[in-house]
């Protein structure tokens, strides 16, 4: 799915700019990682995208239509191509990770087949096999409850990748794992994006894992660009002056891991 924004800007209700004048294109079966210091506005970038949130000014389009144009109907429907992974999965405790990962696709079943699906799993086999891949297989009937928050991330990612959508937005998705897990993960969600020519788009905190795993960078500090580049031409002097504020200095290269990268 094709991106465009212009001149796009977020204001909240308390006065804060979440977005500035932003612009940016992103062709189809493009991936990017969003980085920048707390407070850059990733998140909100994440939400326009996802139409969670409506822009105070400038122009989206989102695979030729813009969202805030159309009716509600024909809205949903663009929302059913579209794939949203948090940083903490809104899963309902009580949930089976079954029913998590096929409600990906009640925005593209019939209502009685996602009403159905709520009762009894309706595709058990493509639930677990997309949770084989990222290695939760043996959580097929857990409860969403008894998952550490590493495991409810990934049931997330598992959500998107049955759903097999068009544009892939994931905010922070692999935060609660540990490293050789993080870029595991990550790795099966680029190498889906890839196989399928879907558009993925991740805000990551990990500039390191941001780096190794995505082709082009975006740097995000007070709801603007500050640069956007393929990740081989990041320097250095670019990292320093997008966490310029921050407290703690990010890692400014991509050093080969210490640690065994899983394989595909």
């Amino acid at each position: 799915m094709r991106i465009h924004l212009e001149e796009l800007s977020l204001s909240y209700a308390n006065g804060h700019a979440g977005l500035q004048a932003l612009d940016l294109q992103v062709e189809s079966g493009e991936q990017l990682a969003i980085i920048g210091p707390s407070g850059a506005g990733k998140t909100s970038l994440l939400r326009v995208l996802a139409t969670a949130l409506r822009p105070s000014s400038g122009r989206v389009l989102l695979g030729g239509a813009e969202p805030w144009a159309l009716d509600a109907g024909a809205r949903q429907r663009l929302r059913s191509r579209l794939g949203s992974i948090h940083q903490a999965p809104p899963l309902p405790p009580r949930q089976r990770v079954v029913t998590a990962v096929l409600a990906g696709r009640l925005g593209l079943w019939p209502i009685w087949k996602s009403l159905l699906s709520l009762i009894h799993p309706q595709d058990g086999v493509g639930a677990l096999a997309v949770l084989s891949r990222v290695d939760l297989a043996d959580k097929l009937f857990a409860r969403c409850d008894q998952l550490s928050g590493g495991q409810l991330q990934r049931v997330g990612i598992a959500r998107v990748l049955y759903q097999q959508a068009e544009l892939m937005l994931a905010d922070e998705p692999v935060s609660a794992m540990d490293p050789a897990l993080a870029d595991h993960t990550l790795a099966v969600l680029t190498q889906d994006a890839q196989q399928r020519g879907a558009t993925l788009i991740a805000s990551l905190h990990a500039v390191e894992l941001a780096l190794a795993r995505f082709p082009r960078i975006v740097g995000l500090r007070a709801g603007r660009v500050l640069f956007d580049k393929p990740a081989a031409a990041v320097t250095p002097e670019d990292l320093a002056a997008l966490y310029a504020s921050e407290r703690l200095a990010p890692v400014v290269e991509a050093p080969a891991p210490a640690y065994r990268v899983h394989a595909l």
